[in-house]
């Protein structure tokens, strides 16, 4: 399951590494988000057209189809440092200490090589649509109005390269832990149970609060 999950932070070259690629991770997130918001009007166009005007957004489906991987992949990676995607902690959630860390390096590092094998399948797939010397630089195009596919393609192994990154530096910094018997490793998310999430989010909405009020 996903859980809530802190990462800490001192000043070793792991967590400043952490720290420039969350940045790079933050902007790929706003952008996701974005593409989000301009679905929103994409659709507000398409139906006002299609009820005042009786003629809806052209190409509207390939728009959508164009935004999927800005949607679905672009945020992958931060939600990776941030401990959020969805997993099953029933076994790992029971250990703690070595056992914890080497736990959580191994299968990171399966992810790793799964991620690294979508990498180079999603450049092929990428490739095989790109083309310098077609229209447009693309071999196949939408349905509908004709956009390039391989911008779109493009995208897939760019957000999966950065979250191959991600997860080289969660490697490491599991593996430090292992290494050093640290109980709280920086570069990682560590789980935080439902009393401290509540304290944070009280924190967080009092922080809130105080800056309106000023």
């Amino acid at each position: 399951m996903a859980g809530s999950a802190t990462v800490l932070e001192d000043g070793s070259r792991l967590s400043q590494l952490d720290l420039k690629l969350l940045r790079l991770e933050r902007f790929l997130a706003l952008i996701s988000g974005l593409a989000v918001l301009s679905l929103m009007f994409l659709a507000v166009a398409s139906v006002g057209g299609r009820n005042l005007f009786n003629a809806p957004l052209p190409g509207y489906v390939d728009w959508i189809e164009q935004a999927m991987p800005l949607i679905a992949f672009m945020g992958i990676s931060y939600v990776q440092r941030e401990g959020g995607h969805i997993r099953m902690d029933i076994v790992v959630g029971a250990l703690r200490g070595r056992a914890l860390w080497l736990v959580e390096m191994l299968t990171t590092l399966a992810i790793l090589t799964l991620m690294l094998l979508l990498v180079w399948g999603a450049w092929a797939h990428f490739q095989r649509s790109f083309d310098m010397s077609a229209p447009w630089w693309s071999r196949d195009s939408s349905i509908d109005i004709s956009i390039p596919l391989w911008p779109a393609k493009l995208l897939v192994p760019v957000a999966f390269g950065v979250l191959c990154l991600r997860l080289m530096l969660q490697v490491w910094g599991y593996g430090r832990a292992f290494i050093h018997g640290r109980e709280r490793p920086v570069a990682v998310p560590l789980a935080i149970d439902a009393a401290t999430q509540a304290a944070l989010e009280a924190e967080h909405v009092s922080s809130r609060e105080d800056q309106g009020a000023a």
